[in-house]
């Protein structure tokens, strides 16, 4: 498996910056977020920071091999804000095409507790879906669907039962263990029997509980308020998540691709070293779980 690092983690530096600290650290790849206003992300439309971006991957030999939207409105039942969800994506389809990007990560639309009309606004964001997952496939690319909160598909049996109505190979399941974790949802070994044959992202985070029992309550969809939060972010290898189960679980369910370490340090700085120290024992933890796994498996 490759590793990438995860432009959440580098708030402070611009996205060349963020593509030097990767190679710095050891790894393979950079997934980058697109998004306005946010220094380590790619402005929508902004055809100069792409190839700004380009460059500096280029020079660095570490590729951009996805984008991170935060559009939310592919669910929508007001038609002109879904029409403009969609056009948002297809941007980021664009954007990734031009930076040999093949996987971008979808939102599934909007949904908190108390929202309504769940049928109808499935509806829209199966509509969605099947519009761009031909594009997308033209462009190279495929629609990596998140199990996370606040979104249509908290769960793993959400995420793939979506994926499978869909039935179109550039629409994917993007795997986060950690967020199934923390809204108590599926464990690691029913996530995987459920999306096992659909997973094409995988992201890496780890956390520790502040209470274990505390039910999980979020009213945004991209992060949990502060007084919201139950945990704390951590190191991998330095929270609860059994890491080396869920990857040797994925290599026999045949997923040997990216995983993209999604350190939390846009949102959560307080819990975490400093990027360039947490990228790197990052990078260090996985990369020993997975020598020793290949050893056991020559061992065989």
């Amino acid at each position: 498996m490759r590793l990438a690092g995860h432009t959440l983690g580098t708030p402070d530096h611009t996205v060349p910056q963020a593509i030097r600290l990767f190679r710095a650290a050891g790894l393979d790849a950079a997934e980058v977020i697109y998004q306005d206003g946010y220094k380590s992300g790619l402005p929508q439309g902004d055809r100069r920071a792409v190839l700004e971006a380009l460059k500096a991957a280029e020079g660095e030999g570490l590729p951009i091999i996805g984008l991170t939207p935060y559009t939310t409105a592919i669910n929508a039942l007001d038609e002109s804000e879904w029409r403009g969800g969609v056009d948002e994506f297809r941007g980021a389809i664009e954007t990734a095409h031009l930076l040999g990007a093949d996987r971008v990560r979808v939102y599934a639309g909007s949904w908190h507790p108390g929202d309504n009309d769940h049928a109808a606004r499935w509806a829209k964001l199966r509509e969605a879906l099947e519009t761009l997952a031909p594009e997308a496939e033209q462009a190279g690319v495929r629609l990596c669907v998140e199990n996370h909160f606040g979104t249509m598909t908290q769960t793993a049996s959400e995420t793939a039962a979506l994926v499978r109505e869909i039935a179109h190979p550039a629409v994917r399941v993007l795997y986060d263990q950690a967020n199934l974790t923390f809204t108590h949802d599926e464990t690691f070994e029913q996530a995987l029997d459920v999306q096992r044959d659909l997973i094409g992202h995988v992201h890496v985070k780890d956390l520790v509980f502040t209470d274990p029992k505390a039910a999980f309550r979020a009213t945004e969809t991209a992060r949990v308020n502060a007084s919201e939060r139950a945990v704390r972010s951590r190191v991998i290898g330095a929270g609860v998540l059994p890491w080396r189960e869920i990857l040797a679980a994925l290599l026999r369910h045949g997923y040997d691709d990216l995983l993209s370490i999604e350190y939390e340090y846009r949102w959560h700085p307080q819990d975490l070293p400093s990027p360039e120290d947490g990228f790197r024992e990052s990078a260090a933890a996985l990369r020993g779980m997975l020598s020793d796994l290949a050893e056991v498996q020559e061992a065989r």
